[in-house]
């Protein structure tokens, strides 16, 4: 590809209709498929951009498409209106050996009758395709690849599909950028993309700077005029070689019997630079009481649905409504607190430590399972303290037999890190932090209860202890 490369792509007639009853069969084995438990009875096309012809010996498309699904029970059998997902088609005669983990299917009917469909991401060639795309700033259909002009982009980097992927997919290239692809999307001003490029604005070097990014117009894609809220669907980012995320490191620590108070120390100094960053970048709000009651009604309303869901909880019920009335009775009496722009899904899991120690926050999309706007929406900066501080006792409790201590401890460490570096500890405001505490607690009993029963023990040891606690207790 040349240098800002554009071309004008259609798709041929009948493509979707051709792959429908594969998808139907491969797209809810996909561990980012976010529908699990309902069948799939239908997609529909939102964009479709052929980065390959399908007559080549290798064929590729781009695909964005809602699935179509059944709402969950109580909801009178009604369709949901579809999760839109990002999904990468390549077409062969017949895959080699190394590609077959990636089969999607044999297509029967339509353009692609007797070809090979696959995940194209496992394959070598597709994720260069993105890479160049990306170095020349292409604009192929409604896809257009930006890039920041100050970074370099070296061609010929050797691509390979990271495999540990929960909700997303990242192609590493080299050992010199991560390629994030989201997988389900939403249009709109993504986090993942706007938050790192504040930070890299504020000079920031908690956060990998974001690179190059890939966003799609799904209008003009489909031949129609450009919506207002384009997709954002990609971001590249530097490779820290190296680094080990921070679960790992966790649990690495925990089997040799180690403690882990320095690294807690440290990411809670490195959340507290990165919410200081953030705080003074965009704007902050104050949460009056009507927003207070706005909130606690939700968290009110999440318990509800989660005692409803799982019969565990339902003997904690009052204790930890009690967590949310308390955070109530507080805005009752005219307290105030300030909301900013956080992480918004903080978890060892999104921090890395680099060969030399330092540590990074990643993934700046929030949970992907509530509404964009939501994620966007400024929020107390205890909310991330929460989310690390259940982070630790989720690696505490992956022992047999858990470690209660060795969580305490890192709390501890982890909120002593977070004042020495804010100027404020977390602690000192335990109202708010149990009632953040026990609404990611509830959500993790629905979770585990859901997905992973085997784990459901971890959240429920939390939840005793917080219906039983006026407080939270980090240390």
């Amino acid at each position: 590809m040349s240098e800002a490369v554009t071309r004008t792509v259609t798709a041929p007639p009948g493509l979707l209709a051709s792959l429908d009853p594969l998808l139907r069969e491969w797209l809810p084995r996909q561990r980012w498929f976010a529908g699990k438990g309902r069948p799939v009875t239908g997609f529909a096309l939102v964009a479709a951009t052929e980065l390959l012809p399908s007559t080549a010996k290798l064929g590729l498309y781009h695909l964005l498409v809602r699935a179509q699904q059944p709402l969950a029970a109580g909801h009178g059998g009604q369709e949901h209106p579809g999760d839109c997902y990002q999904l990468f088609i390549g077409v062969r005669e017949a895959l080699p050996p190394r590609l077959a983990p990636a089969l999607i299917g044999h297509v029967t009917r339509g353009p692609l009758a007797g070809r090979t469909v696959y995940e194209a991401l496992h394959d070598t060639r597709p994720a260069e395709l993105l890479l160049e795309a990306l170095r020349t700033q292409a604009r192929i259909g409604g896809l257009r690849f930006e890039r920041d002009p100050r970074q370099d982009i070296r061609p010929g980097l050797v691509p390979r599909l990271m495999t540990a992927e929960q909700s997303n997919s990242s192609v590493v290239y080299g050992d010199t950028f991560i390629l994030k692809l989201l997988r389900r999307v939403v249009p709109g001003v993504n986090p993942d993309l706007e938050l790192p490029l504040v930070l890299a604005r504020e000079g920031s070097t908690r956060v990998p700077p974001p690179t190059a990014w890939l966003v799609a117009d799904p209008g003009a894609a489909a031949g129609g005029p450009a919506t207002d809220e384009p997709y954002v669907l990609g971001v590249l980012q530097p490779y820290v070689q190296g680094a080990t995320d921070g679960w790992e490191l966790a649990l690495q620590a925990l089997a040799k019997g180690e403690d882990f108070l320095a690294d807690a120390r440290a990411l809670g100094r490195a959340t507290a630079e990165v919410h200081t960053a953030l705080a003074r970048a965009l704007p902050t709000v104050t949460l009056g009481p009507a927003q207070l009651r706005t909130m606690v009604a939700g968290m009110t309303e999440r318990l509800e649905a989660a005692v409803q869901a799982v019969a565990a909880l339902r003997p904690y019920e009052e204790g930890l409504r009690s967590a949310f009335t308390a955070l109530d009775d507080l805005a009752s009496e005219g307290q105030v607190w300030t909301a900013q722009r956080v992480h918004g899904d903080l978890h060892l899991g999104q921090c890395l430590r680099s060969p030399a120690g330092e540590w990074s926050l990643i993934d700046f999309e929030g949970e992907p399972a509530r509404p964009l706007a939501e994620r966007r929406m400024p929020q107390p900066a205890v909310r991330d303290v929460a989310g690390m501080l259940r982070s630790f006792d989720y690696a505490a409790r992956s022992l047999d037999p858990p470690q209660p201590d060795w969580a305490a401890h890192c709390r501890a460490a982890y909120c002593s890190g977070y004042a020495r570096a804010a100027g404020r500890d977390p602690r000192t405001d335990p109202v708010l932090l149990r009632a953040y505490e026990t609404d990611k607690a509830v959500y993790e009993v629905l979770y585990e209860a859901r997905h992973r029963p085997d784990w459901l023990p971890v959240p429920l040891a939390a939840v005793r202890r917080l219906a039983g606690s006026g407080a939270a207790d980090p240390t």
